[in-house]
């Protein structure tokens, strides 16, 4: 008798999209001028492949298994990207609040700068959407209707999406991003309040950082 499948294996995640997403955000902060990145400039990339490693050999696979220790080891691995990243904008609009000279001719490179811290937050929301709905990653292909936090369009429009449509990471780097972009929610609607509080924290930073940066890259190009 062939053996059956296990339903949570075979919902469960890849870990390609969530590592390539981690690996950018390090190669995004090192791409970071000295001033506004972790020294040694290895530290974060080294930290956070470290922590996927770890991630990787205790759920080889698909992401299925429900264990205490690997949500304690993702949540660390996404906080050190917000952490990582909030020292850079830190730093990023405390030298744009008080004239910092480091880019007074440089408009390019405080763009670019910006930028980067800009997209690496993009990634660091969408970490957290995605860790943070339904349990995260392992306990929705569990118990998917569990803990909804997020209603995406393919759960109300079942004529075109599967009825056992699940959310995977791509889905919550798109929500994410529109979320810094649009500054409000757009085909996706929160209906948990920590999640709702979780948008409006992106849509401020994203906002106050891409505001400020831009108006001062306007003034130096004056």
């Amino acid at each position: 008798m062939a053996a059956t499948e296990d339903p949570a294996a075979e919902r469960g995640e890849h870990w390609w999209p969530v590592a390539t997403a981690i690996v950018t955000a390090g190669l995004l902060h090192v791409a970071l001028p000295p001033a506004y990145r972790l020294e040694p400039a290895w530290t974060v990339l080294a930290v956070l492949g470290v922590l996927l490693a770890v991630l990787v050999i205790g759920d080889p696979g698909r992401i299925d298994r429900q264990r205490t220790w690997l949500r304690v080891v993702i949540e660390a691995m996404i906080a050190f990207v917000t952490a990582a990243n909030l020292y850079a904008g830190v730093h990023l609009v405390t030298d744009i609040l008080t004239n910092n000279k480091l880019f007074a001719n440089n408009a390019t490179g405080l763009l670019a700068t910006g930028g980067v811290a800009w997209a690496t937050n993009v990634i660091a929301f969408a970490l957290w959407y995605w860790d943070l709905d339904r349990g995260g990653a392992a306990a929705r292909a569990h118990r998917p209707a569990v803990k909804i936090a997020f209603v995406f369009p393919e759960m109300q429009h079942s004529a075109y999406a599967p009825a056992d449509w699940l959310p995977n990471f791509a889905d919550y780097l798109s929500l994410s991003f529109w979320t810094a972009t649009a500054f409000s929610p757009t085909d996706v609607s929160a209906i948990r309040r920590w999640a709702k509080f979780l948008m409006m924290i992106e849509a401020a930073t994203s906002l106050a950082v891409a505001g400020l940066v831009i108006a001062r890259a306007i003034n130096i190009l004056q």
